[in-house]
């Protein structure tokens, strides 16, 4: 089942999506409600719901801003919006930022709803099929036994590039992975604009500013899991991971293994490799 958080401050729309509609039969179960962005980015950090429908325009932080810092913090939630006739400057800023879809609160329907949740359904199960098939994802033996097996992920050295702003994120990254990284505080290191950050960092090294942040983080976690007896929750929060599952969510994505099935697999033999 995929996972669905709802966000609305009015507990009667709340209530009025989380009714109308038969979850489980399209593959979703309501696993969490919030009031508010703040509230519901703490939840998003605990639970990392599969998909956010939420309201546009609410108290403390709106739907936007929400959206915005779970990209910023590297979740990859779908985000669905509720919006009003006059919200449609939040939508376009939502779609900026990678909403999947909006839907009008006031003629909202069971149709509408439905739709929209079987596209989302079908954006899931293609990024799974995305993850199960990456080429860097590859077969390999380990001695007699043919069992199929997942690469290790790079291991991110400190690259070098010709811009001397993207040159010091990386640097930075590299020496304070374990700190709080974002896209936005990079950005004010280097007092540049934080889309200009994003675009600028893709293209000098091909990776998204997160998704590198991660990869660096994972393989100072493979170091500690193959040459030390720590738990893995303490490896995890000493990388910079302060959420356990979300640690053991990232190393499976990069890795295909959890940490414990990796440490057990290659507690004698780290095998990095360099790009």
């Amino acid at each position: 089942m995929w996972k669905v958080l709802l966000v609305e401050d009015e507990v009667f729309v709340r209530e009025s999506v989380r009714e109308i509609i038969a979850w489980e039969e399209l593959g979703f179960t309501v696993s969490g409600e919030a009031g508010n962005g703040a509230e519901a980015l703490d939840i998003i950090r605990r639970d990392m719901p599969d998909l956010v429908i939420t309201d546009i325009i609410m108290p403390e932080m709106d739907g936007v801003e929400l959206l915005r810092r779970t990209r910023e913090e590297g979740y990859s939630s779908r985000f669905v919006m509720l919006t009003c006739m006059s919200d449609f400057e939040y939508v376009r800023q939502a779609m900026e930022y990678g909403a999947s879809n909006y839907i009008l609160k006031l003629s909202m329907s069971v149709n509408s709803l439905r739709e929209t949740l079987r596209k989302i359904s079908n954006e899931l199960l293609k990024d799974g099929e995305k993850r199960d098939s990456s080429p860097d994802l590859v077969q390999a033996k380990t001695g007699t036994d043919e069992r199929n097996a997942k690469a290790l992920p790079p291991l991110l050295h400190e690259e070098v590039t010709s811009h001397p702003e993207i040159q010091k994120i990386l640097q930075y990254i590299h020496a304070h992975y374990p700190e709080d990284i974002t896209v936005k505080s990079m950005s004010q290191y280097v007092m540049m604009g934080e889309n200009y950050v994003s675009t600028l960092f893709k293209k000098k090294t091909g990776h998204t500013l997160i998704h590198y942040l991660h990869q660096v983080r994972v393989n100072q976690a493979i170091q500690y899991l193959c040459h030390s007896d720590l738990p893995v929750y303490e490896i995890g929060n000493r990388v910079g991971f302060v959420n356990d599952n979300y640690f053991i969510k990232i190393f499976k994505r990069l890795t295909a293994q959890t940490p414990s099935q990796y440490r057990q697999n290659n507690r004698s033999k780290p095998e990095p490799v360099t790009i």
